[in-house]
């Protein structure tokens, strides 16, 4: 009846470090647009720190802060450089979120729910 529609090319991720996702390079890109200053080195460390969360959830459980500025440095072509700075990115504990038990997480709502109706 009709031919058969061409498939759809996948995006395909140029970079080495996927567990890093596509949204990286896209932030990375946006902050070397920046002018030099404090809020663009306020940015590239939340980069910086975003990029340790992504690692920590695909990889091991503890990550060197040199691994993840030496990664940035190879995602920005080499234009950013955080390791000769004397900055440490966010504590593992801060970075992740903890596993919660099954209990109740609506308290409030437990008093209108045992109300007797009228």
């Amino acid at each position: 009846l009709t031919a058969k529609p061409e498939a759809l090319p996948y995006p395909k991720s140029a970079s080495k470090y996927k567990f890093y996702g596509n949204n990286i390079q896209i932030m990375i890109d946006t902050a070397l647009t920046w002018e030099e200053g404090e809020l663009k080195d306020a940015l590239l460390y939340a980069i910086a720190n975003h990029m340790k969360k992504c690692y920590l959830n695909w990889n091991k459980d503890t990550v060197e802060d040199a691994i993840i500025f030496k990664h940035l440095s190879e995602l920005s072509g080499g234009r950013i450089n955080l390791s000769a700075k004397e900055e440490t990115l966010s504590e593992i504990k801060n970075l992740l979120r903890k596993k919660t038990s099954g209990g109740k997480h609506n308290k409030s709502n437990k008093s209108y729910k045992n109300r007797k109706k009228r």
